[in-house]
């Protein structure tokens, strides 16, 4: 199970209504935060996810509406006791954007550990789930986060019982290893059935479309991708700023057959995204129009 929360949905500045774009998620206790701007504790506070288990921080880019929060956030997780370690991704340089951020959060009672991504690095993020990125094009370094929480295949105990198979080894053979024992082998095959889907998500935000964009995104469950362009008027517009409108991101979307479409990062110059929201449903009907507060949680089929 895979639980989320977007925190804001807004893009370049804070809004008296509109926190910045920023995405938590929480798998078996730990959570994940997806790009951190100004205030980003304010509304994670009022949610009441707490910060305690904060195991990991993805950094799409390091424009300030994306990392400049970070002093105030990390503060926060200290003050709420946590003493382990926090891994933050991000970027090809993001480790001297985070050192300038430190000055001003120098003594934290956990290690904060960085590291920089390239294109097709694949990575472990906490609870099991597995990242991958893909680069984005923003006029400066910018990542695409692919998540998957792959799933066990299913255990047939009866199976392992007429073969014989000594129960402390059962766990060995779910594993995927091979086992021997007194008086017999075994492989997983024996006692496995046949693989089963897991769950996956993706964060993209700061980006134009890009060609390679829909096979990397292929059949997530949920993709929460900016749009920050309602007006499909603004095509040219985003192009140029290096954005999207909500028809590029629910063409995506309907391309990647996702099974879900948050939409988020909304400029300043657009006062209410849902009155352009046709110019994405009319493509994706599964579109969401982000807002602070949104959740939603992906379980496994009961296959």
């Amino acid at each position: 199970m895979i639980d989320f929360l977007l925190l804001g949905n807004g893009g370049m500045q804070p809004l008296p209504n509109r926190w910045l774009s920023s995405l938590l998620v929480r798998c078996r206790g730990q959570i994940i935060l997806f790009d951190c701007g100004e205030g980003t504790q304010i509304p994670w506070k009022s949610f009441g996810w707490g910060f305690r288990r904060l195991g990991a921080i993805c950094i799409s880019h390091y424009h300030a509406d994306h990392v400049a929060g970070l002093p105030g956030l990390l503060h926060a997780v200290a003050n709420a006791g946590r003493t382990e370690p926090v891994d933050l991704f991000g970027p090809a340089g993001i480790t001297r954007i985070v050192e300038g951020l430190r000055v001003i959060a120098p003594r934290l009672p956990f290690d904060l550990r960085v590291h920089e991504l390239q294109e097709g690095d694949t990575f472990d993020l906490p609870a099991g789930l597995r990242a991958t990125v893909l680069n984005g094009e923003h006029g400066l370094p910018c990542l695409l986060y692919r998540i998957d929480l792959p799933r066990a295949r299913r255990f047939d105990p009866a199976r392992a019982e007429s073969l014989g198979i000594p129960r402390r080894l059962w766990s060995v053979l779910q594993e995927g290893e091979h086992i021997a024992w007194d008086g017999g082998r075994a492989v997983p095959e024996d006692v496995l059935g046949p693989e089963r889907r897991g769950l996956a998500f993706a964060y993209v935000t700061d980006t134009r479309l890009l060609p390679g964009f829909v096979p990397f995104l292929s059949n997530v469950d949920l993709l929460v991708c900016e749009g920050t362009y309602g007006d499909t008027a603004d095509t040219e517009m985003a192009r140029v700023h290096h954005h999207m409108t909500f028809a590029q991101a629910a063409s995506i979307a309907r391309d990647a057959s996702a099974a879900c479409l948050w939409l988020t990062h909304f400029s300043a110059r657009m006062d209410d995204p849902n009155a352009f929201a046709s110019n994405a449903t009319d493509i994706f009907p599964e579109t969401v129009i982000g807002y602070s507060g949104l959740t939603a949680t992906l379980n496994f089929s009961d296959d």
